[in-house]
């Protein structure tokens, strides 16, 4: 994800162009990246930025801000891991790009997703959230299964654990390092 028409930026000119957008435009870029609008506007708030590592360490501290209700907004937004996400919104894009590598096409594999996401959600009524960039469906089956045997407050923990890494590495796309 790059500013529209940037091609690839340097982190400087998508630095310089991110402090000279108006809130408005600030946070609609943010907005995507998690579906909680106090960490878009708190990390929008903090321009102008000198480096990209500071725009990452404000993204990072809001993160912690997060609260229960923030998370579960931030969840319908999300599809179940293994399913395809629907529309044309810029997080729906967003989701598609990130699970495009599981390379999800083995049969046994889709089926012990949907029971492994439909035993979680009973569990712990909500989508299971994983950030799957870098991973592999194996590794994924892996971590439902053993977050299944969560206590309720681990995995609330591990969720926003999760989301956080997610928002990030979507935050790490705009400004390249």
């Amino acid at each position: 994800m790059t500013f529209e028409g940037s091609g690839s930026l340097s982190k400087f000119n998508a630095l310089s162009k991110f402090n000279a957008l108006s809130e408005f435009e600030a946070v609609a870029l943010l907005r995507p990246l998690v579906n909680i609008p106090s960490w878009a506007k708190t990390v929008s708030d903090g321009r102008p930025y000198a480096s990209v590592e500071d725009v990452l360490r404000r993204a990072e501290a809001a993160c912690e801000n997060w609260q229960p209700e923030d998370i579960t907004q931030a969840l319908s937004s999300h599809p179940r891991i293994g399913e395809r996400a629907s529309g044309a919104s810029k997080e729906a894009q967003l989701s598609r790009g990130e699970q495009a590598t599981l390379n999800i096409s083995q049969q046994a594999v889709i089926d012990a997703l949907h029971d492994g996401n439909l035993r979680y959600e009973q569990r712990f009524g909500r989508v299971f959230l994983i950030r799957a960039k870098g991973r592999s469906s194996e590794e994924i089956l892996d971590n439902l299964q053993r977050r299944l045997q969560n206590s309720p407050d681990a995995e609330d923990q591990e969720t926003a654990q999760q989301l956080k890494e997610i928002t990030l590495l979507r935050l790490k796309e705009i400004f390249p390092l």
